[in-house]
């Protein structure tokens, strides 16, 4: 190939490194052109501008052939810089996932009591996390994707994994369905609350209110067999079977359409006489977690399992509220409109809402 390189530059005297007669400086005015002995041989050379040539060797000229692509941009758009406000809340979510991560291999390692630590570490930084993000306005969808993640990862399989090794793998292929079925309705009940959290129709009030049970407590929740084993309950095949269906029966209010008191309207804004009170309650509450985990766990299970129907009935009223107010618009006489045909009804009612939510 080098011969016959250097073939075609001694027969043609303007492609000789030293130039031609006319342009002896050896500096090219030539435009794109292609040799047909070549094999489609281009160069590519800029007015005023020397060929760059590598020295001679033994067998011919080298030629240092620079080819741009033109799908190729020489100046490479860089990421742009993540603010820290952004990266805190992700930090937080990852710090959950390892937690849930780690509460399988416990459970596998029949380590059950740092695995139930784990879970409940877990749903403590899920709930600080997204308050977080709105706290330091660092929300975004990469944000609102990994915590979906790390909440199928934490509450759907690291349950349903702790409850098959502590008792449910006794059961078999049964035990293992209903591990997989609570997995699956996880999975399903937070996809469905990324969805819905984007519908733009939905009122206000309904922001009070989740659809079905949400993960982290149908995580919390479904561990309460184990709960009552540690609190002195003899483990038996009742209690298995029981915990067959008890599984089956969370999974199932996870996916379900019932309304479920949210919490995400209380505690916003906390008067200033009620922060040192609030302090205390706080720091008791973790006393008795740490000294009484088993106790406190069962009895906060067993309240908000009952505290489901009273959440029920709080959303029928605001349903009742709202379709009150729609039929009182309703109702409302029509005014024909100045300006062109039709009819518009009055805005001068101090009493009316001015949202029908």
């Amino acid at each position: 190939m080098l011969q016959r390189l250097d073939a075609i530059m001694r027969a043609s005297p303007e492609l000789r490194p030293g130039g031609s007669e006319e342009n002896p400086a050896g500096r090219g005015v030539q435009t794109p052109r292609t040799r047909a002995g070549a094999g489609a041989l281009a160069i590519y050379e800029s007015p005023g501008l020397p060929v760059p040539m590598a020295p001679r060797s033994a067998n011919g000229y080298i030629w240092l052939m620079a080819i741009q692509s033109p799908g190729l941009d020489p100046r490479r758009k860089r990421f742009r810089r993540i603010p820290v406000r952004t990266l805190a809340p992700n930090i937080v979510t990852l710090i959950a996932m390892c937690a849930g991560l780690t509460a399988i291999r416990m459970a596998f390692e029949d380590r059950y009591v740092l695995a139930l630590a784990a879970v409940v570490f877990a749903a403590v930084l899920d709930g600080i996390d997204g308050r977080l993000a709105r706290f330091l306005k660092g929300t975004s969808r990469f944000g609102a994707e990994l915590d979906s993640l790390s909440d199928f990862v934490n509450f759907g399989v690291a349950p349903a994994l702790i409850l098959y090794f502590w008792g449910l793998h006794e059961l078999r292929s049964v035990g293992w369905i209903a591990a997989m079925v609570f997995a699956i309705c996880a999975g399903l009940r937070l996809a469905r609350f990324n969805v819905m959290a984007e519908e733009p129709d939905r009122p206000a009030w309904a922001s009070n209110f989740f659809v079905g049970v949400p993960a982290p407590m149908g995580a919390i929740a479904v561990l309460l067999p184990i709960y009552v084993v540690f609190l002195g309950v003899p483990r038996s095949s009742f209690l298995i079977w029981s915990t067959l269906f008890y599984t089956l029966a969370i999974a199932l209010l996870m996916i379900s359409r019932l309304p479920v008191f949210s919490g995400k309207r209380v505690g916003t804004r906390v008067p200033p006489e009620m922060v040192g009170p609030l302090i205390v309650v706080m720091v008791l509450w973790i006393g008795l977690l740490m000294a009484y985990p088993w106790i406190l766990l069962t009895a906060g299970t067993l309240a908000y399992l009952a505290s489901l129907p009273f959440g029920w009935l709080s959303y029928r009223r605001y349903q009742q509220r709202s379709r009150e107010a729609m039929e009182e618009v309703m109702r409302e006489p029509m005014l024909p409109s100045p300006i062109g045909k039709g009819a518009v009804r009055p805005n001068n009612q101090a009493d009316r809402p001015s949202r029908l939510n």
